[in-house]
């Protein structure tokens, strides 16, 4: 089955989540491992906190200033691209009016193995 990420993006100015996004969004991650879709997923801390390399130059920051930025990622399990669509747009970032969601197909990855 083919992988897709989904990239979760928000609007830092509309602030962190209310408990009831936080609880919306909780709702949608179990929905997505019981369905056995999720194969994982990671909310990121806020985009002050990156520290972007280019070269040798190291700033504090994101890469670039956007009014949106990526909030977390989630890797899932979907036949096809309609259906991750199908399992993105369930996403309740995408009706809050504060970011949305990115499918990508995953191009392929790296499983680290114990040394």
């Amino acid at each position: 089955m083919a992988q897709y990420a989904i990239l979760i993006f928000d609007t830092p100015a509309a602030g962190d989540y209310t408990p009831e996004q936080q609880a919306a969004s909780k709702r949608h991650a179990d929905d997505l491992i019981d369905s056995g879709a999720m194969i994982t997923a990671y909310a990121l801390h806020s985009a002050d906190t990156a520290t972007s390399l280019r070269g040798d130059v190291v700033t504090d920051g994101p890469f670039i200033d956007s009014k949106e930025v990526i909030a977390g990622v989630c890797i899932i399990e979907a036949p096809d691209l309609d259906a991750a669509l199908e399992l993105a747009r369930r996403n309740p970032a995408v009706q809050w009016g504060r970011g949305g969601v990115e499918v990508r197909p995953v191009a392929g990855g790296i499983v680290p193995i114990v040394r």
